[in-house]
C-alpha cells in the first residue's frame, strides 16, 4: 500500500545522507536507484528494469539505464556529468520503443544532481539531491499520490473506452459472451483501476500479466480467473503455498469477485489489447467515462432500442448544481463558522439519499457522490485545518451505500457498482493527499444499490423507501413513438392507463409519471434529463395533463439545448432539463440557451409551467379549428407517389416535354416547405381536372399513372391502398383556386421570423407547407410578427432545434389581438406592405438569404420592426418590455380565450339522471 507522504519525506531525508558525495557511476548505480524507488515504497525490481536493450535510430544496439514501460527513462552519469547530453541519449532511444510503452517522463542524475521532464506537460525540474525531501511531490506518478486533474476530454478517456470495447468484441467473436462476458469486464475495468490507483501496488497487474504470461495469450484467462479467485479471498484463508506474486494482491471483497466465470480463451492479440489498457494511466480516468465504455461495446442497434444516450460530466452538473448542490454549498457558506452546525450539516450529508431509475452505468450517481465527497473535503478542511494526526476513515462519513439505481441492462448496471466504488477510491486518494495519510477502503464493506430490472414495471418503494430518499435524478431513455419496441410500447400503456392518444409520447414521460406517482406525500425532488419534445408541441397536453394531476412544481429548467458525449459515436441530442417536486421552492430558475451549444444565462421565476416559461401553467391542445374569427390553415398536397408526379428541376420537366410535349397545360409548379424558404422551384403533374380523352393521348403521362398505381396497390397503409382507385390525383389534395399564404412546416430557429410567403394559386404547395386561403395582409402581418414568433418559438414542436410549425397546436390556438381598432388594423395592412415591398426589391435574394441573422437587408429589418410595434399595438398600447412579457400576456390572452371551452362539465345531481 502506499506510503504516508510524511513517511516519504523522512525516507529522502535519509536517502540524501545516504548517497551524498558519491561519485562513481557503475559502481553503485544500480543500488542507487534502488533505494531511490524504496523511498516511495515501491520495489524497482517490480515495475523497472536495468540496461534494457533498445535499436536507436542509427540501427546501433543501446541500453537504457533504467526503464518502467509506459512511465519513466532514466539516463544515469557520473558525479559532474553532462546532464542535457544524458537528456539526448534518452531521447535517442524512443524510436525503438513500442508506442503502448513510450513513457511519460524523463529522468536523469549524475548522484548529485536531479532533472526530471515531464514530456506530457513539457515542463522540467531540476534540483540538487540535498533539496529531494522537498521535491517528493514530483514523483507522484511513483508514490501514487500524482497530481493530475481528472479531465474530462483527456485523451486517455476516449482509449480507454475504445480499448475496453475492442476486448469485449474479440472475446465475443469467439463465443464468450452473455453474463459471463459481463462480469468478465467489469473485473478487468476494477483491476485495471486498482493496477493504478494504489489499490494494488503500483502496476502490480501489468507486471504479473507480463512476466507471467505467454505472449501468444493462451495461458492469460487462466492466470486471470486464478488472480479474481486470490481477490475474493481473505489473506488469511489463502493456501500456504499460493504463487509469492498473486500473494501480493489485496482481499477486494465487495462481491465483485464471488461469482464463478468460466475461463475465456485469449490469443496474441488479445493480450496485446489488454497490455495497452494496463500502459494507461486509469487512475486518472474520468468517471464519466464508464457510460462512454458501455457505448463502446454495444452495436448501433442495441443503442437505438436502448435509448442510451450518455451525458457529460459538464451535463450532468447542469442537472445536480440546482437540483441539490448549489444550495448545499450555500448552507456551508452559512454553518462554517459554526462548530456545532457544522458537524450537523456533516452528519446531514450522510443521510441524504439518491435515486437514478434509469441509470446506465451510473454517470449521474458517480458525479453526483464525487461532487458530495468534495464538499465533505471542504468541511474536513475547516474542521482539521489545524489537526492534521486524525483517523481518516473516522471523519469521512458519506459513503457509496446513498446510492440506489434502476438500469434495465445487466452490463451497465454492474459497471454501476463498481464505478461508485472507483470513485470512492479516487476520493479517498484527494482525502489522502489532503491530509498527508494514505487511506483506502479495503476491504470493501459497502455497495451502492443497483437494481437490474425495468423500472417502469417495479416499484421504486422496493429499491429505496421514499422516507428514506431525498433526490431521484437522471437521463431516462428518449425515444420517440416511431423508435420504440413492442415493449417498450406496452410499458408506456402500463403506465399511461386510459390516456387517449398516449401513443405519441416520447418514452421518457413514462419515468415522469413514475417519479409523480412516487414523489407524492414526501420531501423527495426529482429532476430528470429529457428530450425537448415534451416541453414543445403535442406532446404538452398529453403528459402534463396527467402530471397536473399530481400538483407537480417545477423549481428550474434548462431550455432546449445540445449535448454530446465521449463515446465512439458521438451522439448530439436535444435536450432540456426538468426539475420539480410537490412543494413550492423559494426560488424557481430558468436556464436560456441563446446558443444551444453554448452557456446559458439565468432567470429567477415566478411560476415555470409547463413549456418552461415563466408564466401560469397554460397547456395547449390540439384543436382542429382556430380558437379566433381567422381563415382556416390547411395542410398542402401530398403526392404519395414514388416520386412520379414530380420532376426535380426545370431541365428535368423540359426533356419530359420534348417527349411529351401535350402535357404542358398539365405540368405546375411545385414547392416544399425548403423549396419555398430557398426560391428553388421545383415541377408536378397536376391532373386534377383532366378528361380520360386527354389523359389517353399522354402515354409517358399514363406509364407514370400506371406506376403510382402498382405503388400504391403494393403499400402496406391501407389508407394508401385505398389511393391505388385514383391514381391521377394526389393521395391528399387541398390546393385553393385562390392565392393563399404559404407557411413552411420546418424553419430554422436562427431566424427571427418564419419566412411566410404569398403564393399564386397555379403553385402547388406540397404537404411540408401549411396554407391559409383567403388571407388578407393583416393576417400575414401578424403571423410574421415578433408577437407570432414569440407564440412559436415556446408553443411549436420542433424537428431537432428547428421550428415544426402546426396548424392544429400553434396556428389554431394562437390568440390573435382582441378586437383591434379599425385603425391599428390599417397600419398593420400598411406595414405588412412595406415587408413584402422590401422583399421585392431584392429579386434574386431567396426567403433563405432575405431571413439569415447575418444577411438580412436593413431595409427589410427597418420594415419588420415597424410591422412589430403596429402589432403590438393591437394587442395593448403599452409597450411589451421582454420575450417574458409577451409570452406571459399571451397564455394569458388563451386561458381567457379558451376557459369556455375547456371547463370541466359539472356532475349532475343524482335525481336528474
Amino acid at each position: 500500500m502506499l506510503l504516508s507522504k510524511n513517511q516519504i519525506k523522512k525516507n529522502a531525508l535519509a536517502f540524501a545522507k545516504t548517497w551524498e558525495g558519491e561519485k562513481r557511476e557503475r559502481a553503485e548505480k544500480d543500488t542507487f536507484w534502488n533505494e531511490f524507488f524504496e523511498v516511495f515504497g515501491v520495489g524497482r525490481r517490480r515495475v523497472a528494469s536495468f540496461e534494457e536493450p533498445v535499436k536507436k535510430l542509427s540501427g546501433a544496439q543501446g541500453f537504457i539505464d533504467l526503464f518502467w514501460k509506459g512511465q519513466l527513462i532514466v539516463e544515469h552519469k557520473s558525479r559532474g556529468g553532462n546532464l542535457e547530453k544524458a537528456y539526448g541519449q534518452a531521447i535517442d532511444y524512443f524510436p525503438g520503443i513500442k508506442d503502448e510503452e513510450l513513457p511519460r517522463y524523463v529522468l536523469v542524475s549524475d548522484f548529485e544532481r536531479f532533472k526530471l521532464y515531464d514530456l506530457d506537460n513539457k515542463t522540467e525540474h531540476a534540483f540538487p539531491l540535498k533539496e529531494f525531501q522537498n521535491k517528493t511531490h514530483l514523483f507522484g506518478f511513483i508514490s501514487g499520490y500524482e497530481e493530475r486533474k481528472i479531465v474530462e476530454q483527456d485523451p486517455v478517456n476516449i482509449k480507454a473506452a475504445q480499448l475496453v470495447g475492442q476486448l469485449h468484441e474479440k472475446l465475443e467473436s469467439y463465443g464468450f459472451e452473455g453474463h459471463q462476458l459481463e462480469i468478465y469486464l467489469v473485473r478487468l475495468v476494477f483491476c485495471l483501476f486498482a493496477d493504478d490507483a494504489g489499490i494494488f501496488e503500483k502496476d502490480l497487474l501489468l507486471q504479473y500479466i507480463e512476466r507471467r504470461t505467454n505472449p501468444d495469450g493462451s495461458d492469460l484467462g487462466m492466470h486471470l480467473s486464478k488472480l479474481f479467485q486470490v481477490l475474493n479471498k481473505p489473506m488469511d484463508k489463502r493456501a500456504t503455498n499460493l504463487d509469492e506474486d498473486l500473494q501480493q494482491f489485496p482481499y477486494v471483497n465487495g462481491g465483485i469477485f464471488a461469482e464463478t466465470v468460466e475461463i475465456p480463451d485469449f490469443d496474441a492479440e488479445m493480450r496485446q489489447i489488454f497490455l495497452a489498457c494496463s500502459y494507461l494511466d486509469w487512475s486518472v480516468i474520468s468517471p464519466a467515462i464508464f457510460g462512454s465504455m458501455f457505448q463502446s461495446v454495444m452495436n448501433p442497434e442495441e443503442r437505438r432500442n436502448l435509448g442510451a444516450h450518455y451525458t457529460s460530466e459538464k451535463n450532468i452538473l447542469r442537472l445536480i448544481k440546482p437540483l441539490f448542490l448549489d444550495e448545499l454549498y450555500d448552507e456551508f457558506e452559512k454553518v462554517k463558522g459554526n462548530t456545532k452546525q457544522l458537524a450537523q450539516f456533516h452528519k446531514k450529508l450522510s443521510t441524504l439519499k439518491f435515486l437514478d431509475p434509469a441509470c446506465g452505468c451510473g454517470n449521474f450517481l458517480v458525479i453526483t457522490y464525487r461532487e458530495l465527497r468534495m464538499l465533505e473535503l471542504e468541511i474536513l478542511r475547516v474542521t482539521y485545518k489545524k489537526q492534521r494526526a486524525i483517523a481518516i476513515d473516522q471523519i469521512i462519513w458519506v459513503d457509496v451505500d446513498q446510492f440506489y439505481g434502476i438500469e434495465y441492462d445487466e452490463w451497465p448496471a454492474r459497471i454501476a457498482e463498481v464505478a461508485l466504488w472507483l470513485v470512492d477510491h479516487q476520493m479517498n486518494r484527494v482525502i489522502s493527499q489532503e491530509f498527508g495519510e494514505y487511506f483506502a477502503r479495503l476491504p470493501l464493506k459497502k455497495s451502492a444499490k443497483i437494481v437490474n430490472d425495468n423500472a417502469l414495471r417495479i416499484d421504486w418503494q422496493e429499491v429505496v423507501p421514499k422516507s428514506e430518499l431525498s433526490y431521484i435524478l437522471g437521463n431516462p431513455p428518449f425515444l420517440g413513438h416511431h423508435y420504440q419496441s413492442p415493449e417498450q410500447k406496452k410499458d408506456l400503456k402500463h403506465i399511461f392507463v386510459d390516456v387517449k392518444g398516449s401513443g405519441v409520447l416520447d418514452y421518457v414521460s413514462a419515468w415522469y409519471v413514475k417519479a409523480a406517482q412516487y414523489i407524492q406525500q414526501s420531501n423527495v425532488e426529482v429532476a430528470f434529463v429529457s428530450t425537448s419534445s415534451i416541453s414543445q408541441g403535442e406532446q404538452v397536453g398529453l403528459l402534463w395533463s396527467e402530471l397536473i394531476k399530481y400538483k407537480l412544481k417545477i423549481s428550474f429548467a434548462h431550455r432546449t439545448f445540445n449535448w454530446s458525449n465521449e463515446a465512439r459515436s458521438n451522439a448530439a441530442v436535444h435536450v432540456v432539463i426538468i426539475g420539480f417536486g410537490v412543494h413550492d421552492k423559494k426560488q424557481n430558475a430558468i436556464y436560456h440557451y441563446s446558443d444551444i451549444k453554448g452557456e446559458p444565462t439565468k432567470e429567477n421565476a415566478k411560476h415555470i409551467n409547463p413549456y418552461l416559461v415563466n408564466a401560469a401553467d397554460v397547456i395547449i391542445r390540439n384543436t382542429s379549428n382556430p380558437i379566433c374569427d381567422v381563415p382556416k390553415m390547411i395542410w398542402g398536397n401530398k403526392p404519395t407517389d414514388d416520386g412520379n408526379f414530380l420532376f426535380a428541376d426545370e431541365k428535368e420537366k423540359e426533356e419530359f416535354l420534348i417527349i411529351e410535349p401535350n402535357a404542358r397545360n398539365w405540368v405546375r409548379p411545385f414547392l416544399s416547405g425548403q423549396n419555398l424558404i430557398n426560391n428553388n422551384y421545383r415541377y408536378c403533374l397536376w391532373l386534377k381536372d383532366i378528361t380520360p380523352n386527354e389523359l389517353k393521348k399522354l402515354p409517358h403521362v399514363i406509364d407514370r399513372i400506371e406506376k403510382i398505381k402498382r405503388f400504391r396497390i403494393d403499400s402496406k397503409a391501407e389508407a394508401t391502398r385505398k389511393k391505388a382507385l385514383t391514381p391521377t390525383l394526389f393521395a391528399q389534395t387541398s390546393q385553393p383556386d385562390s392565392d393563399y399564404l404559404a407557411v413552411p412546416e420546418v424553419s430554422s430557429e436562427r431566424r427571427k421570423y418564419i419566412p411566410i410567403a404569398y403564393l399564386n394559386s397555379s403553385v402547388i404547395a406540397s404537404n411540408t407547407i401549411q396554407l391559409v386561403p383567403n388571407a388578407s395582409k393583416y393576417h400575414f402581418g401578424v403571423l410574421v410578427s415578433i408577437m407570432h414568433m414569440i407564440w412559436v418559438r415556446n408553443v411549436c414542436g420542433r424537428l431537432k432545434s428547428d421550428f415544426r410549425y402546426s396548424n392544429t397546436i400553434v396556428y389554431n390556438n394562437y390568440p390573435w389581438p382582441k378586437d383591434p381598432s379599425a385603425k391599428n388594423k390599417k397600419k398593420v395592412e400598411a406595414c405588412a406592405q412595406a415587408v413584402l415591398d422590401a422583399r421585392a426589391s431584392f429579386p434574386k435574394s431567396s426567403l433563405a438569404d432575405l431571413y439569415d441573422p447575418l444577411t438580412m437587408p436593413p431595409v427589410l429589418v427597418k420594415a419588420h420592426q415597424a410591422l412589430d410595434k403596429a402589432v403590438d399595438l393591437c394587442y395593448r398600447p403599452q409597450a411589451f418590455v421582454d420575450e417574458t412579457a409577451r409570452i406571459e400576456y399571451l397564455f394569458d390572452l388563451y386561458s381567457e380565450y379558451t376557459a369556455p371551452l375547456f371547463k370541466p362539465e359539472k356532475k349532475k345531481a343524482k335525481g336528474n339522471r
